[in-house]
């Protein structure tokens, strides 16, 4: 048995404990012993991820500006790989090497085949990974993606939920919010809205102009700073077209439908008020030879 001892270290370290049980236990004082250093180290590592490892964790993460729902993912995955090193620790330090070799190449073809097999889910959980570092948007947010829109509601590392208008629940991959491009019109304090408005050829250009600019800035929820501005912007078939911009704070989708539409509203009363014409598209419809009436079969032409 020494010999043993004096090439396995960790059989060396556990021999005085084996030599103090054998007279109690008999042959069983060696699986004992290799038992119970197997469950102290275990609890001993679990013990260190909960008062050490996970409050440091979780300080870094803070300290990085995530948000909780990103957090606990990370840390959850955090928890699980100081737990796999402190059960590689265990198997060593209760003599179990040969048996954690095996399980290790066990392990590595498992790990090959599951990947082969759950490409999409590995595509995917990458992708979560890069929601959570870059941050494109957070729960809550309004974001648009090929031509689908919502309020975020869940990001996990999977997939990401997303509350349509129409109250409807879109499940979307992860890997499709990463390779393509999309669209967070509230990730920023303000909001830049455009609207067209249309007049008539011979409608004076400066009246419209000005009427546009003075009913955004008596809207209470239009920013004065940067101020609305008009730009004339298209000749079209029917109309002149003066396309409006202006700013709104803390967007929302709710606010940017309900301003725009009081918006739009108080602008055309003016424009009634003002006798500014909102044309419509218009067409003449003319033919080369004047129609008549076909002849009734069998009468003479």
């Amino acid at each position: 048995m020494s010999g043993a001892h004096a090439s396995d270290p960790s059989a060396a370290q556990v021999a005085p404990a084996e030599e103090l049980l054998e007279p109690f236990l008999g042959p069983a004082a060696g699986l004992v012993v290799s038992a119970a250093v197997f469950l102290i180290v275990i609890v001993a590592v679990y013990l260190l991820n909960k008062s050490v490892v996970n409050p440091l964790v979780e300080r870094l993460l803070e300290r990085q500006g995530l948000e909780e729902h990103a957090r606990r993912p990370l840390n959850k995955i955090a928890t699980f790989l100081v737990l796999f090193a402190g059960l590689t620790v265990a198997f060593g330090a209760a003599g179990y090497d040969d048996f954690l070799r095996s399980l290790a190449t066990i392990a590595a073809a498992a790990t090959l085949a599951v990947g082969f097999a759950l490409q999409d889910v590995i595509r995917n959980f990458v992708a979560g990974v890069f929601i959570y570092t870059d941050r494109p948007f957070k729960i809550g947010d309004w974001v648009e993606w090929d031509g689908n829109s919502g309020i975020v509601e869940d990001i996990s590392f999977r997939v990401t939920r997303v509350r349509t208008f129409d109250n409807e629940l879109l499940t979307v991959p992860n890997h499709a919010l990463t390779s393509g491009v999309v669209k967070n019109p509230v990730a920023k304090g303000t909001l830049r809205l455009k609207f067209v408005f249309g007049i008539d050829y011979d409608d004076d250009i400066e009246a419209a102009t000005d009427i546009i600019v003075e009913e955004a800035n008596e809207h209470p929820e239009i920013l004065e700073d940067p101020a609305p501005s008009v730009r004339l912007n298209e000749l079209a078939d029917s109309y002149v077209g003066l396309q409006s911009r202006f700013w709104i704070s803390d967007p929302s989708r709710a606010d940017f439908v309900k301003i725009r539409a009081e918006y739009v509203q108080s602008v055309k009363q003016r424009f009634d008020e003002e006798d500014i014409t909102i044309p419509f598209p218009q067409r003449t419809v003319a033919g080369r030879d004047a129609w008549q009436e076909p002849s009734t079969f069998g009468s003479e032409a």
